[in-house]
This record gives C-alpha cells, structure tokens and sequence, in this order.
C-alpha cells in the first residue's frame, strides 16, 4: 500500500470525535458557525482518512458529559480494529466514583478505557481544578490506572500545574497544547503556564486541535510554529504526541492537510523524536495493546 504522506512509519491518532447527534446532541455546535461539523461523524467516514494516512490506532474521545456516551464510545471500539483506546467521561464530583469506574470497564469494550475528561474549559468556576470533590474524583481516576485528560484554556494552566503537582500518581495529558491564542499570536502567558506544566513528569500533551485556536479560514504553518516549537522545547517528543481532533479540525483544514501540517511542524527532530510524537509517547502513556504492523516505511 502506498501511503501519500511521506515514509513516517505507523501513526497514533491519540485524539478523535465520533457522534450520532440523535443519541447524543452536540449543543456546543452553532449551526451558522460551524457548518462544517453540524453532522454526525462515524467510524465509517473516518476510516478511509487513517487508512490513506498509514494510522494504525486511535482514541476515541468524549464530547459530552454522558456515562452513557462513554459506553457507546467503549461500545464502538470493541467492534473497529482501528480505535485502540477511549477517553470517556465520568462524574469526577461522584462520592461513588471508584464503582461508577469500574462499571465502565465491565461494559462490552471496557478494557478499552484508557482515559477520562471533564470539559473544564466550560467550567466557570476558576477555582473547579481545586475542588476538593474534584482532585479526590481525579486522584480516584489516577488510581484506576486511568490517565487524566486536562482540556483547559490558558488562564486555567496554573490550576492545572496545581493539580498535576499535586495528585503526582496520576498521569496527566494536555489536550490541544493549552489552547494557545493562535489567533492572536499572544502566547506569552500560555508559554509561562505551559512550561511551569511541563516541568512536572506526570504531564504529557497532545499536539492537537491547534488549527482551530489559529484563524480557520487565513492560518498558516508559521502560525503555529512558535508554540509547537515552545512545547517541543518544553515537553520533548518523548512527552509530545499527534492528535488530529477530527472533526473539529475540518472547520479549518482536512485530515490530510493537519497530517503533513505536523510533518513540517517536527521535521527538526531526529527520527526518534519524530517516531515518539507519531505513536511512541501515545503508546506508553495511554497503555495502547500492541496492533499487527502495517505497510508503511519510517522516514
């Protein structure tokens, strides 16, 4: 099989979306602003993109706050070879957590689990990553094996490094670098907060979801350059995995365009900086079960 996008060897894609919006409505989608997503998205329209792309896993990730779409997401990967792992959600304020965890994981595909979310960017309470309720529901998660991921804005990073430095035995994941103001290119906070989480070992990030924080329909690699290179220069590759945020990414590129956007964003590193950003780091982090190799070469 020839693949288009160049001799990387096999890709991790350690961040997606999938949704039937009958079962689970996405109220977050504005129908005028993001007509681009206000559909369902299924394994059989994403598919054909990881075949073509040479990506041999994924995650799967939440997208509301549901158990029951988390069972659903479990459900889904117990029946496609290509989805490796699921982030899903759960109720962290739950005095049951533990059991509520465990219930997950005895559902059909609950071996599956790899993660939990909570969506703390919609949080308004700025103080929510220091609830008591809620380190204890996280540290709970830590607990399971369960990797914690952190999907903040940039004036939350310093709750964040708070948390991460606090519950050590949890293993944390940034989602989308932080959301840094792309758009703006005023990432002088962002870089502060970010680097202050990098310097804790239990914290890894997901180079992801960053075309849509740039101007969707003007963005440019030069855009992005500056903090992806910051975060490389912070994180390293061994802490640095790809993530594609498909469907969200169609509002401002298409899953081929993101994949050679990130080959010319860490075509710097060495071949095993490359190798750790395209499945390595997402591998060890999230505990993804080995697959059968695929016909593609290492650049």
């Amino acid at each position: 099989m020839h693949h288009l996008y160049g001799r990387r060897g096999p890709v991790v894609d350690a961040h997606h979306h999938l949704w039937a919006r009958s079962r689970h409505p996405q109220r977050w989608i504005d129908p005028v602003t993001m007509a681009a997503i206000d559909a369902d998205f299924l394994p059989a329209d994403l598919e054909p993109l990881l075949r073509d792309a040479g990506v041999e896993q994924t995650i799967v990730v939440q997208s509301v706050p549901s158990e029951q779409e988390t069972v659903d997401l479990l459900a889904t990967a117990a029946r496609e070879p290509l989805i490796g792992g699921v982030v899903g959600w759960v109720d962290l304020a739950a005095p049951d957590i533990a059991a509520r965890l465990d219930r997950l994981r005895a559902a059909d595909g609950g071996d599956q689990l790899v993660g939990i979310r909570h969506l703390v960017q919609d949080e308004p309470d700025p103080e929510f990553l220091d609830r008591f309720d809620i380190r204890r529901g996280i540290a709970a998660v830590g607990r399971a094996g369960l990797v914690f991921d952190l999907l903040v804005r940039e004036h939350q990073l310093d709750a964040a490094v708070r948390l991460a430095d606090d519950i050590q035995e949890t293993a944390f994941v940034l989602d989308h670098l932080g959301k840094p103001a792309l758009a703006t290119r005023d990432i002088g906070a962002w870089a502060r907060g970010l680097s202050r989480l990098a310097a804790l070992p239990n914290v890894s990030s997901k180079l992801s979801g960053l075309v849509t924080e740039a101007d969707w329909r003007t963005w440019a690699i030069g855009d992005l350059a500056p903090a992806v290179e910051y975060a490389l220069d912070v994180f390293g590759p061994e802490r640095t995995m790809f993530g594609s945020d498909w469907p969200v990414s169609l509002l401002a590129t298409s899953y081929p365009s993101w994949i050679e956007t990130v080959s010319e964003l860490i075509s710097d590193l060495d071949e095993d900086g490359r190798a750790a950003v395209w499945r390595g780091t997402a591998r060890e982090v999230y505990g993804l079960k080995a697959t059968p190799p695929i016909d593609n070469q290492e650049d």
